[in-house]
């Protein structure tokens, strides 16, 4: 069962993707993170509520709800607000490559902290994502994405320094982090919706907080209450299913597991940008060689 949510977590948080980048189209070129949060936190609270009505109130736990709350600042906020920054500059496509980095900072944290085993057969699935990233990270430094303007003679260095390739690590180790906190909580809280909602009521508190000081969040939270943009709309639901899918996963098996199984959420991504949408984002050899390479080693995880 974990792995079936991990798949749907994955092709959720693929179509968010794609929906962000749709939303940033004509002149909008912000918003969306904060109404995001808000819709995983009233999702996961009327789902919560119904659970609660229908198989009773569970246990306050104090630690497992520090756990939630930690959780939800890396995640919810650190992480979607990088991630729909990262969208911003570099498009789908390169922003879900670089968002990658965040099945081997779960890996590498969940064997660390957790303890978690990973076999051979994972390392070979692992080694095969690895090198599926690193085809797919080449082609997106040395093309230009729909979103980026196009420069003549600019060199890997020139598309290097682009905000983008800093807010993607950003997010994808926060959002690691966070994976661990969760997995934590709900070693103690077994409650997906419950932790969800916490979270999701952490971020939107330090999001407050945050707009006081930052002009840009501020800017957010303005176009959240005062311009409708079905796209974000669309962004923050599939979103917060991802979300909910994923803290679904982790009680069911590893942060390692799901983890890998989710990194195939760039190559879904790649083909609703270039299929389903018709993007401009380009569909190079390169791309499909990495997808190939991914899913091979996906496969393999998934055996595992």
């Amino acid at each position: 069962m974990g792995v079936g949510f991990a798949i749907l977590s994955m092709t959720l948080f693929a179509i968010a993707n794609i929906t962000i980048i749709r939303g940033y189209d004509g002149k909008t070129r912000g918003g969306g993170a904060f109404l995001s949060i808000l819709i995983t936190f009233l999702l996961s609270f009327f789902i919560w509520l119904i659970l609660a009505a229908r198989n009773g109130w569970p246990s306050f736990n104090q630690t497992a709800v520090a756990w939630f709350v930690l959780a939800g600042f890396l995640t919810i906020f650190i992480g979607r607000v990088f991630l729909y920054a990262s969208i911003q500059h570099l498009g789908a496509i390169r922003a879900s490559a670089i968002k990658r980095l965040n099945p081997f900072f779960s890996v590498l944290l969940g064997v660390v902290l957790l303890g978690e085993s990973v076999t051979g057969l994972m390392m070979v699935g692992m080694a095969l994502i690895c090198t599926s990233f690193v085809v797919l990270v080449r082609q997106s430094v040395n093309t230009v994405g729909a979103r980026v303007p196009k420069v003549e003679k600019q060199s890997a260095l020139d598309r290097m320094i682009n905000l983008g390739y800093l807010y993607g690590p950003v997010s994808a180790f926060a959002y690691a982090c966070g994976y661990v906190a969760r997995k934590q909580g709900l070693m103690i809280l077994p409650d997906a919706a419950f932790g969800t909602m916490v979270g999701a009521l952490t971020g939107i508190v330090f999001f407050l907080i945050t707009s006081r000081f930052i002009e840009s969040y501020r800017d957010d939270l303005h176009k959240t209450f005062t311009v409708y943009n079905p796209w974000f709309l669309f962004a923050g639901i599939f979103a917060s299913l991802g979300q909910l899918c994923y803290f679904v996963a982790l009680s069911y098996t590893t942060i390692s597991k799901i983890a890998l199984i989710t990194s195939m959420e760039v190559f879904i991504t790649v083909f609703l940008t270039v299929v389903v949408f018709r993007s401009r984002e380009n569909l190079t050899g390169e791309v499909i060689v990495a997808a190939g390479l991914g899913v091979v080693g996906t496969v393999l995880v998934i055996l595992h």
